[in-house]
């Protein structure tokens, strides 16, 4: 597959305090991309110049083959960006906000109309498309962000913490949503300050820290980084738990006061089911058998730390690159849609 993002040593810094230390990045085209990363780990830094909205201080960035400095309304004319907070007019209803949107991109009246009602559709926005955008809830005004980096049908939507403070059903509306651009043949990078998120949503996740990357791959195998499940098999009496404890393979820990043993296995089903059957000979009683396989929680907490990721870290005072107040794009409006 071509890439749709490229970086070769990309660093920038703000008043002397590095954000990004060299990111080599080549992502492909195809499905969805998620930065994570504790607070100030460089997600919103390096999402801010692919959008060109910052100027990098060395290295290269390239969004759809366009360089993010020498072709910089070229990369505007080709991506959308919804940010973590609703950028659309509060005084007027969604179908007007698509439609201004769509003027200042750079299409006719009767386009505009046209890629305005399309993007109520995708978002599922066409109950409330005549109400005006300042009474939508949380979850409405998101989508109608996302709706409007939309409408000049970009090839790649950046998402900057899309779904941060939204209620769990507007979460999984605008889930569905990202998951359907992806069929449909747009390209996405989110960051998210939410693991289960890209574990959902991702087929490649890139974990940032400190302004560099330290992890790179899809869920399943920056998983398989963590070694092995945990088991806990409960039975039904305190001396019966070292009993268990003789059935495991390997080491364990034994917990008298939960009347439990726990242990970290490769092959989690099979040893469990093999300790359960030879507890079942012995004629004790198992009360409860779990088995945790590891998540990409397990896989932040190995590479970064105890600090789960918060999003919008990076210093204050980014530089602004020449014309980013103006329209993007082929104007595009303002903010780097």
């Amino acid at each position: 597959m071509s890439a749709i993002i490229e970086t070769e040593r990309l660093v920038k810094s703000y008043r002397g305090r590095p954000a990004l230390r060299g990111i080599d990045l080549a992502l492909e085209s195809g499905i969805v991309h998620a930065l994570l990363g504790p607070n100030g780990a460089g997600k919103t830094t390096l999402v801010s110049i692919l959008s060109t909205v910052v100027r990098p201080d060395g290295g290269t960035a390239r969004v759809a083959g366009h360089d993010v400095r020498r072709e910089a309304a070229a990369v505007r004319g080709v991506i959308g960006l919804a940010g973590q907070h609703a950028a659309v007019e509060p005084k007027l209803t969604g179908r007007e906000n698509l439609r201004v949107f769509g003027r200042l991109s750079g299409l006719g009246a009767r386009a505009a109309r046209h890629a305005a009602e399309s993007a109520l559709g995708r978002l599922g926005l066409e109950a409330v498309a005549d109400r005006v955008a300042g009474g939508y809830s949380g979850g409405q005004r998101r989508r109608l962000d996302l709706a409007v980096s939309l409408v000049a049908r970009p090839a790649l939507v950046l998402l900057d913490e899309p779904t941060t403070g939204l209620d769990p059903l507007s979460r999984r509306q605008l889930w569905d949503a990202v998951a359907e651009l992806t069929r449909e043949g747009t390209d996405v990078l989110l960051t998210t300050q939410y693991l289960e998120e890209a574990d959902a949503l991702a087929g490649n996740v890139v974990v940032l820290n400190e302004g560099g990357i330290v992890a790179h791959g899809s869920p399943a195998r920056l998983k398989s980084r963590v070694a092995g499940e945990t088991v806990t098999i409960a039975v039904d009496r305190p001396e019966h738990a070292a009993v268990a404890a003789q059935s495991v393979p390997g080491d364990c820990r034994i917990d008298a006061e939960r009347m439990s043993v726990t242990w970290s296995s490769r092959s989690g089903a099979r040893e469990a089911l093999g300790v359960f059957a030879d507890l079942g000979a012995r004629g004790i009683e198992v009360r409860e058998l779990t088995i945790h396989r590891p998540t990409l929680d397990d896989v932040f907490l190995d590479l970064v730390g105890a600090e789960k990721p918060e999003g919008g870290g990076e210093p204050e005072g980014a530089e602004q690159p020449e014309g980013a107040g103006k329209p993007a794009g082929a104007g595009k409006p303002e903010g780097g849609r």
